[in-house]
């Protein structure tokens, strides 16, 4: 089992910029994926963005599309989330997760999601 974990949370004006990083132990095959969950105070866990390893291909939530953007470094094991334009409503406690299950495209399902990190808070103040 992977060994994930997360750094970069913190608190930011709206408008503002923040950068997540994740690192995971263990081999990542082309057909895995990394992906980004948030849980918002009331809500439940929701799947923000997800990459798949091998091409490096990305899926974006809705609310989020152009103004994170999800990339990797091959040599680190690492995926960042760059998280532009913060709104109040992106604050949550952000999770990076692995899914050791090969898809042709990224895992947007988060039962594929096997090793998680502990979480990291992300505060935008209005």
């Amino acid at each position: 089992q992977a060994q994930v974990v997360e750094s970069g949370g913190g608190l930011v004006q709206a408008g503002g910029s923040l950068r997540l990083s994740c690192a995971a132990s263990g081999q990542l095959f082309s057909g895995y994926s990394m992906g980004w969950f948030r849980q918002r105070v009331g809500k439940g866990r929701e799947l923000v963005t997800a990459l798949r390893w091998g091409d490096g291909s990305t899926y974006y939530a809705d609310p989020v599309k152009g103004r994170f953007t999800l990339s990797k470094d091959n040599t680190k094991n690492m995926v960042y989330l760059q998280m532009n334009s913060l709104k109040p409503e992106d604050t949550g406690v952000y999770y990076c997760a692995v899914s050791r299950f090969v898809r042709f495209v990224p895992s947007v399902a988060s039962d594929d999601y096997t090793d998680w990190g502990q979480g990291t808070q992300v505060t935008v103040s209005s």
